[in-house]
């Protein structure tokens, strides 16, 4: 459904009604669409840890070594300007 600015600003609880019974309302200035009332749906969140048991982690991830080898490659990265 189309509708324009003046008729929106008075029909404003009509207009989101709609919007939650599924209907896409379009508000319109001088005829032309420039916005439009779409019902709200609420972004898919997982909760944290919901990942555990999925992912590998190695052992060392965390080990004096592996944590050079990153810093050498950071170093490396800084010397060629990136």
């Amino acid at each position: 459904m189309q509708v324009n600015m003046l008729e929106a600003k008075n029909a404003l609880s009509r207009l989101v009604a709609a919007a939650e019974r599924g209907e896409e309302v379009i508000l319109a200035r001088d005829g032309k669409p420039v916005a439009k009332i779409v019902r709200y749906q609420a972004p898919k969140v997982k909760p944290p840890g919901s990942m555990r048991g999925r992912i590998k982690v190695s052992p060392d991830w965390d080990s004096p070594e592996t944590n050079a080898e990153i810093a050498a490659l950071f170093e490396e990265s800084a010397m060629r300007g990136l």
